[in-house]
C-alpha cells in the first residue's frame, strides 16, 4: 500500500463535499466524476517542484495574499514589453514600483480582428504568437516567483472563440461537441432566451444568439465569435477544469475567473448569478484547494454590491479568494463628478459592514469601461435624480462637454435609444492632467496631478490589494492613435490601452516633471500603506460624519492605532474633520495639527492624520 500524498491528503480533506456537488449538478454521472478525479491527479503530479514548495509555503500562511504591502499592476503584454520576454527584461521597472502582483491582460491565442481584446479564446494551451510561447510565459512567471512577485492570468470560462477546436468541431457536426455550446436547428428556444436575457452589448452586438451560414443558432451572449459554452455537460467542466490547472501548472498564480456569473445557462431566467454557477465557483475552490493550493481565485463580478458578495461564499465553503471592487470604482468617479460624498459614503458603509475575511481588489481604472452602475433608486430617493439624466451628466461631465470640465474622455457603447453610455479614458486625462498640458497651465497642471494623487490615496486607504493600471504611475494620457487602426476604430476603450511610453517612465526621477510628482507621490503612499499597521487587513473600518458635504471621512483603527483619512471631493478650499480629541499628524506631509474636528483641506485633496498617542 502506497503512502498517501499531499494530493490524497487534500483530496481526502474536500471529497465527500465535491462528490456531492459533482454528483448533484451533473445528476449522479459516476463515469464523469472518475474521469474528473483523474484529472486532478494526473496535474498534481505534473506540478513542478518549485510549485509544490510554494504550496506548501502559502498553505502554511494562508493569509499571505492579505499583506498591506500586497501592490497590483495590470498591464499589457503588448503594450508594456512588446512580448512575454520584453516584459521579463522589465521586471526591474516593476519592482522600482513597488508591484509584487503582476495582472497580466489576455494573452492567450486569439483570432486577429476578432479577439474582444483577448477575450476570445482560440486556444487555451497557446499563446498568441506575436507574443511569444507558453514556454515564454512559464520562464516569466519563474522570474517574477524568484522576485516575489505573483502573477494573475484571466481564465475565459463563458466562452470560446468561433475558432476554438471545439466550436470546429461542433460546427462540422462531430459527435459531442455540438453539445459543449447551444446550438439550435430553429429560431424557437433562443426567441424564449431573449425574452428574459438581458443584452449585454445592446448597439455593438445586439440579442444573445447568431445565426450561423449555414442555418445553425449558437448561443453568443456577448459578440456572435464568442460561443457560450454549456457547463450543464460534465465535459465541458471536466475539460475546462484541466485548461485552469494547465495554466496554474506553468506558474500563474492567480486566475481570474472572466464573467463568472454568466456561465449557468437556464430557460426563463436572466442566465445571470444562478445557483448553479455557484456550485461550479465552490467546487473551482476546492480543485486549488487540492492540485494547487497557492493557486487564488479572483472573481470578475461586475453588478451591485447584493450580488457580488455571495462570490465570496462562506467562511466554511468559500469560493473566490478575491473579487473586484467595481461599484466603489463606478461610485469614486460619480463623487469626483459631483463632489457629493454621501452615495461613495453609503457605499463603504456596505462594505465595511462585510466580513474582514473578504478581500476586494480595488482600483481606479481598468482595462474595461467605466460603466454607471449605481444606487440610482437611493439617489432619487434622496436628491431625486433622474438615472438617465444623472448619466448623461456624467458622461458629459467627463468627455470635457460640461461647463469648466477639464476631463477628457470618450463614450463607449453610446445607446441613444436607453441615454446609457460608458465610459474610457486614462486617470490622469480623466482627472484633468491631459487639458492642463495642452493648455500649458502649470495652476491647472498642479490642481489636476494634486486630484490624481488624491484619489490614488483613496484607493490605496480601502481595505484590500490596492491595482494600478500600467502607466498610471506616470500620468500617462489618453492615446488617440486608435481612431486610425481599422482593427480597434470601433473599440473606445483603446483610448486607455495606448502603449506604455518609456520616455515618459525616464521622466519618473525628474520632481520637477508631472511624472516625477506622480511617481514619486504614488511610491510614497505604497510605502506609508506598506509600513502602517492601520492598514493591515484586520483593522476596523467605518466612515464619519466630515461635517462638510464634499469631505469623505474614513477610519482606520488596529489596536490603539488610529488613522483618520480625508478626502476632499471638491475642486475648492474647503474645512472638515471628525471631533477627536488629542493631536494627530499628516503622514504623507508629515504636518503636525493639534486637532482634527476643523482643518483646511486644499482642492481635489487628501490627510492621512495618525493619532499622536498611537504607540
Amino acid at each position: 500500500m502506497r503512502k498517501a500524498t499531499a494530493f490524497d491528503q487534500r483530496l481526502t480533506r474536500h471529497y465527500d463535499e465535491l462528490k456531492w456537488l459533482y454528483y448533484e449538478l451533473y445528476h449522479n454521472n459516476e463515469k464523469a466524476f472518475a474521469y474528473f478525479l483523474n484529472i486532478l491527479e494526473q496535474c498534481w503530479t505534473q506540478r513542478k517542484k518549485a510549485l509544490r514548495d510554494q504550496d506548501r509555503r502559502r498553505e502554511a500562511d494562508p493569509n499571505w495574499y492579505r499583506r498591506r504591502d500586497l501592490l497590483g499592476m495590470m498591464l499589457y503584454v503588448s503594450a508594456f514589453g512588446g512580448t512575454l520576454r520584453g516584459v521579463a527584461e522589465k521586471l526591474p521597472y516593476l519592482q522600482e514600483c513597488g508591484v509584487n502582483y503582476l495582472h497580466l491582460m489576455p494573452l492567450l491565442d486569439t483570432p486577429k480582428g476578432r479577439s474582444d481584446g483577448g477575450y476570445a479564446v482560440s486556444d487555451f494551451r497557446t499563446v498568441q504568437p506575436d507574443l511569444g510561447t507558453m514556454e515564454d510565459l512559464e520562464a516569466l512567471a519563474d522570474a517574477c516567483r524568484k522576485r516575489g512577485m505573483s502573477v494573475c492570468l484571466d481564465f475565459v470560462m463563458n466562452h470560446t472563440s468561433e475558432d476554438h477546436e471545439w466550436a470546429k468541431k461542433a460546427r462540422a457536426g462531430a459527435p459531442g461537441y455540438r453539445e459543449r455550446y447551444f446550438f439550435y436547428n430553429s429560431w424557437d428556444i433562443p426567441w424564449q432566451f431573449e425574452k428574459t436575457v438581458p443584452q449585454v452589448f445592446p448597439t455593438t452586438a445586439p440579442g444573445s444568439f447568431t445565426q450561423l451560414d449555414e442555418g445553425q443558432i449558437v448561443m453568443t451572449t456577448f459578440y456572435p465569435y464568442q460561443w457560450d459554452l454549456n457547463y450543464a455537460n460534465p465535459v465541458v467542466f471536466n475539460d475546462m477544469t484541466e485548461n485552469l490547472l494547465f495554466l496554474a501548472n506553468r506558474g500563474i498564480d492567480v486566475i481570474r475567473l472572466d464573467a463568472i456569473p454568466y456561465i449557468w445557462k437556464q430557460l426563463g431566467t436572466d442566465c445571470r448569478n444562478l445557483p448553479q454557477v455557484h456550485t461550479l465557483a465552490r467546487m473551482l475552490r476546492m480543485v486549488c484547494e487540492i492540485v494547487c493550493p497557492s493557486v487564488l481565485l479572483l472573481g470578475e463580478v461586475v453588478m451591485e454590491p447584493a450580488k457580488v458578495a455571495p462570490y465570496f461564499g462562506t467562511p466554511e465553503k468559500p469560493e473566490c479568494h478575491m473579487l473586484y471592487n467595481v461599484t466603489t470604482m463606478a461610485t469614486t468617479w460619480h463623487t469626483l463628478a459631483t463632489g457629493d460624498v454621501a452615495l461613495l459614503k453609503r457605499q463603504m458603509d456596505a462594505v465595511c459592514a462585510l466580513p474582514k475575511e473578504f478581500l476586494f481588489l480595488n482600483y481606479l481604472r481598468c482595462h474595461d469601461d467605466i460603466g454607471w452602475g449605481l444606487d440610482y433608486n437611493w439617489l432619487k430617493e434622496r436628491f431625486g435624480m433622474d438615472e438617465v439624466a444623472h448619466k448623461k451628466y456624467l458622461n458629459d461631465y467627463f468627455t470635457g462637454k460640461w461647463p469648466d470640465s477639464d476631463s477628457r474622455g470618450e463614450l463607449y457603447n453610446d445607446d441613444p435609444r436607453l441615454g446609457d453610455a460608458r465610459l474610457c479614458g486614462t486617470t490622469a486625462s480623466l482627472c484633468g492632467i491631459e487639458a492642463a498640458a495642452y493648455e500649458r497651465d502649470p495652476f491647472k497642471l498642479d490642481r489636476a496631478v494634486s486630484c490624481d494623487v488624491a484619489l490614488h490615496a483613496w484607493m490605496v486607504s480601502q481595505s484590500g490589494i490596492p491595482v494600478i493600471y500600467s502607466g498610471d504611475e506616470v500620468g500617462q494620457l489618453n492615446d488617440y492613435t486608435y481612431h486610425t487602426d481599422p482593427d480597434k476604430q470601433a473599440d473606445s476603450r483603446y483610448l486607455h490601452r495606448g502603449k506604455f511610453q518609456w520616455d515618459l517612465a525616464a521622466m519618473r526621477r525628474d520632481a520637477s516633471t508631472r511624472q516625477g510628482k506622480l511617481f514619486r507621490a504614488l511610491r510614497r503612499l505604497e510605502a506609508i500603506r506598506a509600513q502602517e499597521p492601520c492598514f493591515d487587513a484586520q483593522a476596523d473600518v467605518w466612515t464619519e460624519d466630515s461635517g462638510n458635504p464634499h469631505v469623505l471621512a474614513l477610519c482606520r483603527r488596529l489596536g490603539a492605532r488610529e488613522l483618520v483619512c480625508l478626502f476632499n471631493f471638491s475642486g475648492n478650499f474647503v474645512r472638515a474633520g471628525v471631533r477627536r480629541k488629542g493631536g494627530y499628524t499628516d503622514l504623507m506631509y508629515e504636518i503636525h495639527h493639534d486637532q482634527i474636528e476643523d482643518i483646511q483641506l486644499y482642492p481635489n485633496s487628501f490627510a492621512w492624520l495618525l493619532r499622536d498617542s498611537a504607540e
